[in-house]
C-alpha cells in the first residue's frame, strides 16, 4: 500500500516542467504581495518615521493609539457606510439591468457598451467630471434641480450629501462590471428550468424570483464581496472630489485609505499607518473568508439536490 502510494504521488517530468514554469511567477508575486504584507506588520510594531535613524520598538501602542484616535475611528465609520451604500444599490441595479438585457432587446450590445463604458474609464477623469457636475454654484446637478423649485445642494461641502455623492459615483462607475457578471450567469442558466416553471405557472417576475435568483446565488455573493472589498478600498474619487475645499483634500469625507496615506507622508508616521494598512487587510480577509465559506456552502447545497 505504502508502495504504491509513493507511485502514486511521484513527480514526473510533466509535474517538473509545471513547477519549473510556475515558480518565477509565484516568486514575483511572494516578492510584489506577500514580502510587503509582512513588512507592514513589522513596520506596525516600531515607532517608525521617514526622518529618525533611531525606530523604537513599541509593541502593540499603534494599535491602542487607533481605537482610541477620533479621526481613525471616523475614517472606518465613513468607509464602512460607502462600502455598503455602494453594494445596497450597485448589486440590485445590476441585477435588474442584467435581467432586463438577458431577456433579449434590440441593440443590446449598444446597451451592454454604454453600461460597461464608466467602468473602463480611468477614475480621475470620471471623479474630474462629477466634480463639475456636482459643484454647488455651477454644477449640472443643481440647475437640473433648479426646475423642480429645489434649492442648491452642496454637495461636496456637507460630509452627509458628500457621502451619497461618493456612493451614487461609485455605483454609477462600477454596475457596468457586475451587470456584465450577471449576465454571464444568466446565461449559464439552463432555459428548461424556465420552461418547467412556466408549466407551473411561474412567468415574469415569479420566475425572477424562484428561478434566476435562488441559481444566481453563487454570482451573487461572489459580487457582493468583491464590492464591499472595493468599497473598503475607496480613495481616488474622495481625493479628488474633495480637493481644494476648506484647504485639504479628503477634509469632508475621512476615509480609511486617506487617514492612512495622511499619517503616513504627511506626519511621517509610518508605523502607525502600517498599523491602519493592516487593519485593512484584516477586514478584506475576512471578507474573502465569508467569500469562501458561503461559496462552499453553496456548492454543497448544490451537491445535495443533485444527489
Amino acid at each position: 500500500m505504502a508502495a504504491h502510494v509513493k507511485k502514486k504521488f511521484r513527480l514526473n517530468a510533466g509535474h517538473w516542467f509545471c513547477i519549473l514554469g510556475l515558480a518565477p511567477i509565484i516568486a514575483i508575486y511572494a516578492y510584489l504581495r506577500f514580502i510587503p504584507i509582512v513588512k507592514t506588520v513589522y513596520i506596525s510594531f516600531f515607532e517608525w518615521d521617514l526622518i529618525s535613524i533611531n525606530k523604537p520598538f513599541i509593541g502593540m501602542e499603534n494599535y491602542v493609539e487607533l481605537l482610541k484616535s477620533e479621526p481613525f475611528l471616523l475614517a472606518i465609520k465613513n468607509t464602512t457606510i460607502i462600502a455598503f451604500g455602494i453594494l445596497i444599490f450597485s448589486v440590485p441595479i445590476a441585477i435588474v439591468v442584467a435581467s432586463l438585457l438577458h431577456r433579449g432587446i434590440r441593440f443590446k450590445a449598444w446597451y451592454e457598451a454604454l453600461y460597461f463604458l464608466p467602468y473602463i474609464t480611468p477614475m480621475v477623469p470620471v471623479a474630474v467630471s462629477w466634480k463639475w457636475i456636482l459643484d454647488s454654484k455651477t454644477g449640472l446637478l443643481n440647475y437640473f434641480l433648479s426646475f423642480f423649485g429645489i434649492p442648491p445642494q452642496a454637495w461636496l461641502f456637507d460630509p452627509v450629501l458628500a457621502v451619497v455623492s461618493v456612493i451614487v459615483l461609485t455605483v454609477w462607475k462600477t454596475i457596468g462590471y457586475n451587470m456584465i457578471i450577471f449576465l454571464v450567469g444568466m446565461t449559464g442558466i439552463s432555459k428548461e428550468n424556465y420552461e418547467a416553471a412556466s408549466i407551473d405557472g411561474a412567468t415574469g417576475i415569479k420566475s425572477f424570483w424562484y428561478i434566476t435568483l435562488p441559481l444566481l446565488k453563487p454570482i451573487t455573493v461572489f459580487v457582493s464581496i468583491i464590492t464591499l472589498i472595493h468599497g473598503y478600498n475607496v480613495f481616488s474619487q474622495i481625493y479628488i472630489l474633495a480637493s481644494d475645499i476648506q484647504g485639504a483634500p479628503g477634509y469632508v469625507v475621512r476615509v480609511l485609505v486617506y487617514d492612512m496615506i495622511e499619517n503616513a507622508f504627511r506626519y511621517y508616521k509610518m508605523g502607525y499607518a502600517s498599523a491602519e494598512a493592516f487593519v485593512l487587510f484584516l477586514i478584506v480577509l475576512v471578507l474573502t473568508a465569508v467569500q469562501m465559506m458561503l461559496a462552499k456552502d453553496n456548492t454543497a447545497s448544490g451537491r445535495r439536490k443533485k444527489r
